[in-house]
Order: structure tokens, then sequence, then C-alpha cells
């Protein structure tokens, strides 16, 4: 399935939250500069310090935003744009579509994609926030003209959702660093990994993944990975992944767009 002889593809990802995450859970958190801090330090420090690492790595990326983000931070997100990183669309207020009308739902989805738009002529991926989907949502993404979506987590290889025009990425917890980083107040009862134990969880499922020719997402949030410590690790990793000959790094819509032809048997 992938360019060139490669073995596999990877993809390192960000969904660039910054305070929406937490305003859209709680929306009287918008007046709690506390809490929102939590946020405001990946848009203020890891996202620059996420830029610099890409651009010392050489790799592409794909950056996921909700439109109202890139309202708040527009010059993080141009930013993005300028270092040749990808710009997808994460919702417009991390709002998940389970939550919402279908009108609704589409109203966020148009707004953000106009918003993303004033960034980048071309937006065509879809992260929902937390991976969730209404029944709705894909005909949604159909329907507006996108090309990719990368929420579900029944494959290890590409494949094309019946009926439609869009290619999915598929996706795992076991390679987000929410679900190993993550801390909340209301849960003192989970522990921070240590980055080492992220690094060996990663590392092996990368090797796994690519074992199997598949394609191997990773699913970053700044305000998460964006520690020193787990910036280290983060680089690391990245020199291991992009260290092999047969794996092929690129930003998910360009494993979309490879995956779509080599699915019709173009490739």
């Amino acid at each position: 399935m992938w360019p060139d002889g490669k073995r596999c593809a990877a993809a390192f990802t960000f969904d660039f939250d910054a305070e929406s995450v937490w305003i859209a859970d709680d929306p009287e958190n918008a007046e709690r500069p506390g809490v929102l801090s939590q946020g405001a330090y990946g848009a203020r420090v890891a996202v620059p310090l996420i830029l610099e690492l890409l651009e010392r790595r050489g790799l592409p990326a794909t950056f996921f935003v909700p439109g109202i983000v890139a309202e708040h931070h527009p010059e993080r997100v141009r930013a993005i744009v300028d270092a040749g990183h990808e710009l997808g669309v994460h919702g417009y207020t991390h709002t998940p579509p389970s939550r919402l009308s279908a009108e609704d739902e589409e109203a966020e989805l148009r707004r953000a994609l106009d918003v993303l738009h004033g960034f980048a002529d071309r937006v065509v991926g879809y992260r929902s926030p937390s991976w969730d989907f209404s029944r709705h949502t894909l005909g949604l993404l159909d329907r507006l003209g996108f090309r990719y979506s990368t929420n579900m987590m029944d494959d290890l290889r590409p494949y094309l959702h019946p009926g439609t025009g869009i290619v999915e990425l598929p996706v795992q917890w076991i390679l987000d660093d929410a679900a190993h980083f993550w801390f909340s107040a209301a849960e003192w009862t989970k522990p921070i990994a240590a980055p080492s134990q992220v690094d060996e969880i990663w590392r092996g499922e990368f090797e796994g993944i690519r074992r199997l020719r598949g394609c191997c997402v990773f699913t970053m949030h700044p305000q998460v990975i964006g520690r020193p410590s787990r910036l280290a690790f983060l680089e690391a990793l990245m020199e291991h992944v992009a260290g092999h000959a047969d794996t092929w790094v690129a930003s998910l819509d360009a494993i979309a767009e490879h995956a779509r032809s080599a699915l019709a048997g173009d490739g």
C-alpha cells in the first residue's frame, strides 16, 4: 500500500485544544483562569517548542485545531502553517458531536472550516473532539468535502467508508498521550506516567504496526506532550521512527491521498 516500497506509514499529530477543552466540558470554567491556564500553556509555551522540535527533526505534522482556538490564538496557527504543517478540523468549540443536534453539528463544522480556511487553502481532515461521532457525522463530512477522518479504532490500515469519499486513518487510545499523561484534580487516584513508560508502549506499538504494514498515528496535545521531559522523550521517539528506512513519515493528508489511490487499485 505504501509508496517506494515502504513497509508502513507513521504520522505525528497534535490536537491544539488550548483552553477550549475545559470550556466545552463546563462553560463555568471560562471564569476560572487557574483551570484555563492548563490549556494556555499549550498555546503560550508548548506549540512553539513543538514547532522547534519538528524543524530540528525535519518532519511534517498535522495539527487539528478547534475553530475557536484559531480565533483566540491566530499567531500560533499562522506559525503552524508557515512551518509547512497541515491543519485539520477539530470542531469549533471542542463539543463532542453526540451532544449536538444535526443542525448544530453542521454549523460547527462549517464555522470551523471557515475559520481554518483563513489560514490555509486546503483543510480536508477531521478529528472529532473526544473521537466522538453522531449518526450524522460521516454524512456531513462527505457532504462538506472532507477527504479523510482519523477517529475510528477498528483497523490498523486505512480504509474507505462505504458509500462515501472519506478515507479513515485509524487511531487508538494506546497511542494518545492523554491516556497516559492526563491529570485530573477530580481523579487523584490516576497516576501520571513516566515518559520512559510511554516510550516503551509507543515503541512497541509502532514496531507491531510496522510489522503488520499498517499506519501508526501518534495523537498528542500540546498542553500534555509539551512538558520538557516529554518533549525529550518525543524527540527520541521521532528519531527512532524516522530512522527506519522502510517507514514513511508524512502528514495525514498525504497518507490519506496515497491510501485512496492504493485502495482504488492505482497504487
